[in-house]
């Protein structure tokens, strides 16, 4: 069988890890192993795309200079690198990342740049979302990169802008239970079934985070 490592299919490859995982019912052992594993393809595939790493690291060194002395400002953007450096493998056959990809990667990472703390900054938060989607579908350079990129940046922007700007707990929870339950989902059915499930992406999740 050919090492996870190697597994051009992103999604082949967390299979086979999840695979082994439920065989040994989650045992501390296995789980150690998982993580190892994991981490171990995640950098040999960001080492197998020195064009999109590059690309990556001069997108977050540029947001990285921008986010100087503001809140949450670099602490984000290189968490958000560190992320973005881990998942590269998603990228699959691809070696160099796409328009629609840096776009979505600015969206993650609004909180942290200048014009990006306030509330109107929702509107260019869905101007990006809609400009991401649709440049990738045209130039067709969609990858699970993108798509998981997508999902993140989502979840990042809106949950940080409800709880800075939110006055009401009941919707600040609501609207933070709305991003992380899908999350709590497809992990616990993933380690269910030993495979990963389909995503769930509510068609009014998005305007209902933005209202």
């Amino acid at each position: 069988m050919e090492p996870v490592s190697d597994m051009a299919d992103s999604r082949a490859a967390t299979n086979a890890l999840l695979a082994g995982l439920r065989e040994h019912n989650l045992a501390p052992a296995a789980v150690v192993r998982f993580l190892g594993h994991a981490a171990r393809r995640s950098l040999i595939q960001a080492v197998r795309r020195p064009r999109a790493l590059a690309e990556l690291t001069a997108l977050h060194g540029a947001m990285y200079l921008l986010a100087a002395g503001r809140r949450p400002g670099r602490r984000w953007v290189a968490a958000g690198w560190v992320l973005a450096v881990l998942h590269l493998g998603l990228l699959e056959h691809r070696t160099r990342l796409a328009t629609a990809d840096l776009l979505t990667l600015m969206r993650a990472n609004l909180p942290a740049l200048p014009g990006g703390a306030g509330r109107a900054s929702g509107v260019l938060a869905i101007g990006l979302d809609l400009a991401d989607g649709r440049l990738a579908r045209r130039q067709g350079t969609t990858s699970p990169f993108g798509e998981y990129a997508d999902t993140f940046a989502d979840a990042a922007y809106w949950t940080w802008l409800t709880l800075r700007h939110e006055p009401s707990r009941a919707v600040r929870m609501a609207a933070v239970a709305s991003w992380a339950l899908p999350v709590v989902t497809v992990t616990g059915l993933a380690l269910r079934r030993g495979a990963m499930p389909e995503r769930p992406r509510p068609v009014l999740l998005r305007p209902a985070a933005a209202l």
